[in-house]
């Protein structure tokens, strides 16, 4: 993610350099002309300057996470951002070239855009937390029932007969076809789920058929009961 950061900051340093370089020299073509900007100038340059650095921050802080589809979320900040940047840049250049204009209306516009940017900004690092964290409670409920078919599907390859491979299957469709989610009411049932995943593949590996078939139908019927009291919990 500091790779991706490093490029957007080229990118970022080039076009504040192009803002500068086309608003300094339109400055001075005025000033050569007699036209004076009445302070509104560096107003509007001070609020543009302020708009880029937030731009920078909301990048430093999408690109920051080493997490992707944390990342996925946070790159909606940046677009809020360049938004209102592009806002700000558009009504500044307007204030610079009107000489009219009062200062104190070139401060007030742009604080407005300015304040309205932060805020979204705000609401949007407040939602992205929001999903990430339903995000990541969906992952940690459904992560035993993965673990645990992973387990069992690796167990399904390892059998050395075909009965024990069929009761391998037997258990393996047990837990595919269960409820993934999970909750603390679960976790007695699920601890002795594991346990009994341990004797199971313990029965394996002494390719003792009547252990197997034994620990096989003591596993799915904990499974059973698990998807049982999981409707319950619901």
């Amino acid at each position: 993610m500091k790779k991706n950061f490093k490029f957007y900051l080229i990118m970022w340093i080039i076009l504040f350099a192009i803002f500068n370089l086309v608003a300094f020299p339109l400055r001075q073509v005025n000033l050569d002309y007699g036209i004076s900007d009445g302070g509104n100038f560096w107003a509007a340059w001070a609020f543009v300057c302020i708009a880029f650095i937030v731009n920078l921050a909301c990048a430093f802080y999408a690109f920051k996470d080493e997490n992707l589809r944390k990342t996925a979320y946070n790159i909606s900040l940046v677009s809020i951002s360049w938004t209102a940047l592009g806002v700000i840049v558009f009504l500044s250049s307007m204030f610079m070239l009107i000489p009219d204009v009062p200062v104190a209306v070139v401060i007030i516009v742009n604080l407005l855009v300015l304040a309205i940017n932060v805020i979204s900004i705000v609401k949007g690092i407040w939602a992205v937390d929001i999903v990430s964290g339903i995000d990541d409670k969906v992952k940690s409920q459904t992560s035993f029932i993965k673990n645990l078919s992973l387990d069992a599907s690796s167990l399904v390859n390892l059998a050395k007969d075909d009965q024990a491979k069929a009761e391998c299957k037997r258990v393996y469709d047990a837990i595919r076809y269960s409820d993934p989610m999970s909750n603390d009411s679960l976790s007695l049932v699920e601890a002795q789920i594991t346990v009994k995943m341990n004797e199971f593949s313990q029965a394996l590996n002494l390719e003792d058929p009547d252990l197997i078939r034994e620990k096989a139908s003591e596993l799915v019927n904990l499974i059973a009961d698990r998807n049982t009291r999981c409707k319950a919990y619901k």
